[in-house]
């Protein structure tokens, strides 16, 4: 299987502009190697893939915070089920499973913020810098903030082929729903996207997608 530099940025870019803190192979690999007949393959699919399944668990909604640990959980589950997972189908596995475990951990802090707080703690973006800098964080915040409103169906193949510039095809394939259902939830996606941010003064109407 050949390394996949297209999947290996320097940063997670999920819009131009906007980046995200790097999560390398080495920090998950101690972590989920440790059965011998796995471990080449393994380490072959976490070098080609680590940085795709962060970015998904990022734009699906995983706080900064958590996505190392939501990164080691795909890639255990991964691990354990690589004997069923078919040659070549590895990158709709991860997919899958790294939106599966966002929902769950969208759920999970939905519900502790019922039991806490109505008000969510103040984050680190928060914190005073430069200016390009926090205008990056102004767009991250306000798009976490839209993607959060969508629909999760739609959220989902928005992000995979707008950010990740999936096929239909690869979407379709990865969330296992026919192609015409791809393209339905994607037209009707970018109508609820331009919709959410078209009054936005952060966004320029460029940005629009």
């Amino acid at each position: 299987m050949a390394f996949c530099a297209a999947d290996q940025p320097a940063a997670f870019t999920c819009r131009p502009g906007v980046s995200l803190s790097p999560c390398g192979p080495a920090s998950i690999l101690p972590r989920v190697f440790g059965k011998s007949n796995h471990e080449r393959r393994l380490r072959q699919l976490v070098d080609c893939h680590v940085s795709l399944v962060a970015r998904i668990l990022r734009n699906a909604g995983t706080a900064e915070a958590d996505v190392e640990d939501d990164v080691q959980q795909v890639f255990i589950a991964l691990s354990n089920r690589l004997d069923d997972v078919r040659s070549g189908t590895e990158k709709s596995f991860l997919i899958q499973t790294a939106l599966n475990v966002a929902a769950h951990a969208r759920r999970t802090a939905a519900r502790r913020r019922e039991i806490l707080t109505d008000c969510p703690p103040e984050s680190a973006d928060s914190f005073p810098g430069p200016e390009q800098a926090a205008h990056r964080r102004q767009m991250r915040q306000t798009l976490d903030h839209v993607l959060d409103q969508m629909d999760i169906d739609l959220r989902a193949v928005f992000t995979l082929y707008e950010f990740e510039e999936l096929t239909m095809g690869e979407i379709a394939s990865a969330l296992d729903i026919p192609h015409g259902t791809v393209a339905s939830r994607l037209r009707r996606a970018r109508a609820d996207f331009r919709e959410r941010v078209s009054g936005m003064h952060c966004f320029s109407k460029a940005e629009v997608v």
